[in-house]
């Protein structure tokens, strides 16, 4: 699945390396959506916000990312096996459009199909994006996010592989089976919905297990 924003669902980062915040986001590409967002139902009471959204080449919004909990950031002191002590403690929910093969707006060509593969690579590079083991050096960082994307690309294209196993959650009230991984780093499920879209997810410090998704009601409201 291509989109011209990239396909790693994090927040933008300023020029000193920092997350930009929340407040100096824009909605807009979230209202132009298509189809319906969501999140995590109303039993989670924290902090909401919005990330970013992503666009195919005719600037359709195809998928987007809304986090709940920390805002995380790329953790050098991160190590393998600490998950339980994490101190950002998020998750974020990847909405995916289920589009067929389609033309492209100027017909030209096809634009990619998206399924449950796609919310769930989005959701495992999401969770790359924040992460980054402390014993690394940070030149090799980029070699090791490469190979970590494919890796996660190669998961997503396998969801009924050894790697994953299935997990229930309520999806606007409906028990709904979902594709559910764990690694060193966090956790990353994926699954679809009766509204026309997939739902990816990925966190640390939370444990999926216990939650539970439904429709946005008003996007706005996350700004």
């Amino acid at each position: 699945m291509e989109t011209t924003s990239g396909a790693v669902a994090q927040a933008p980062a300023a020029e000193d390396g920092q997350q930009v915040p929340s407040a100096r986001r824009t909605v807009d590409g979230y209202l132009r959506a298509p189809f319906p967002w969501y999140g995590l139902d109303e039993a989670f009471t924290g902090r909401r916000w919005l990330m970013q959204v992503g666009t195919a080449a005719d600037g359709a919004v195809e998928h987007g990312s809304i986090g709940h909990g920390d805002e995380p950031s790329v953790r050098n002191e991160h190590r393998a096996g600490d998950e339980r002590d994490a101190k950002e403690k998020f998750a974020v929910v990847v909405t995916v459009a289920a589009n067929p093969d389609r033309h492209s707006a100027d017909g030209t060509g096809l634009l990619e199909a998206t399924s449950v593969s796609s919310a769930a690579w989005l959701a495992g590079v999401g969770l790359l994006s924040f992460t980054w083991p402390g014993q690394m050096d940070h030149s090799l960082r980029d070699d090791w996010l490469e190979q970590q994307t494919e890796t996660a690309w190669v998961l997503a294209d396998d969801l009924d592989g050894d790697d994953w196993s299935t997990l229930s959650l309520p999806v606007d009230g409906v028990p709904t089976s979902f594709h559910y991984r764990e690694s060193e780093f966090g956790w990353v499920l994926a699954g679809s919905t009766e509204q026309g879209v997939h739902v990816g997810a990925y966190g640390r410090g939370m444990s999926a297990y216990g939650l539970a998704f439904s429709v946005v009601k008003d996007i706005t409201a996350y700004v």
